[in-house]
């Protein structure tokens, strides 16, 4: 993974909650079910490797308490990405958003 977001949590929840509420903005935020959570090594110790969709692994690089959470380049290329309601209904609403506007775009530039 080469590009993602960086989540900041230092409560007492257990790893996979912090996991699955990273994950849930990651999908309201940018439109995409992520697909790997990269964390601390030393945070990975007795948690599970998979938490919904979202696979775990260990990274030196990723600071405690922090997460790097995206989509897999590598996961994406051999599975489909889900959609859930959210994503799906935000990327509609953009969708009419563009399509509202480009009528009004045009006719002003015929006009002109």
């Amino acid at each position: 993974m080469d590009i993602g977001m960086l989540w900041f949590d230092d409560s007492a929840r257990p790893l996979q909650e912090k996991v699955k509420r990273a994950a849930d903005y990651y999908t309201q935020k940018y439109g995409r079910v992520p697909t790997l959570c990269l964390v601390h090594p030393n945070s990975l110790e007795g948690a599970p490797r998979q938490v919904g969709n979202v696979e775990l692994r260990g990274a030196r690089t990723v600071m405690p308490n922090h997460l790097w959470i995206g989509v897999d380049e590598k996961l994406e290329l051999k599975r489909p990405v889900r959609r859930t309601a959210s994503s799906a209904s935000l990327l509609e609403k953009r969708a009419l958003q563009q399509a509202a506007t480009r009528p009004l775009a045009e006719g002003r530039a015929r006009a002109a």
